[in-house]
C-alpha cells in the first residue's frame, strides 16, 4: 500500500444555473450528479479544484481504500 493520503469528494448541490467553469471543474473531478462520490489522491491540484467548487461538494479524508463489493 502507498502512503498517499486519499480524500472522498461527494457532490451535494446541483450544477443547474452554475457558471461553465464550475461545471467543467466538477466534470474533471469525475462528478456530475448529486450524491455521487469519488476517491482521489490528496494533491495540491485536486485541492485547488475543490476550492473552486467548495460550495457544491463535501470532502472527507479516507482512512483506508474502499473495497470492491462482490469480490472474494
Amino acid at each position: 500500500m502507498s502512503d498517499e493520503k486519499k480524500i472522498k469528494i461527494t457532490q451535494v448541490k446541483s450544477l443547474i444555473e452554475r457558471p461553465e467553469p464550475q461545471k467543467r471543474t466538477i466534470k474533471a473531478l469525475g462528478l456530475g450528479r448529486i450524491r455521487k462520490s469519488v476517491v482521489k489522491t490528496d494533491t495540491p491540484q485536486i485541492r485547488g479544484m475543490i476550492a473552486k467548487v467548495r460550495h457544491l461538494v463535501v470532502v472527507e479524508e479516507v482512512t483506508e481504500a474502499p473495497r470492491e463489493e462482490g469480490r472474494v
